[in-house]
């Protein structure tokens, strides 16, 4: 299931790396913090999320320029042949 964002992913990226910057620039032996672990983590697991949905995309255009159907995408997806279409059908240039 795809939850809608209200930022884009360029809004996002500038977040993080705002955050990157604010995170380096730390002194924990001159600031009391919170160690800030968790907080990559989120970080590098949604930048691994947004790289694999772009994966994905390019994998569905690839099988849609090899002829195949929605509803072939849609049984390699696990969802019903709409619920394909409309994920990708403005992704997919074929």
């Amino acid at each position: 299931m795809r939850h809608p964002t209200r930022h884009t992913d360029h809004e996002i990226e500038k977040a993080a790396e705002r955050f990157e910057q604010l995170a380096d620039q730390l002194d924990p032996a001159s600031v009391d913090v919170d160690h800030t672990d968790d907080l990559r983590q989120v970080a590098a697991v949604s930048e691994a999320i947004r790289a694999n949905e772009a994966r994905l995309r390019e994998a569905v255009e690839i099988a849609r320029a090899h002829g195949r159907s929605w509803n072939e995408i849609a049984l390699a997806l696990g969802v019903s042949r709409q619920a394909a279409r409309q994920r990708f059908t403005e992704k997919a240039s074929v």
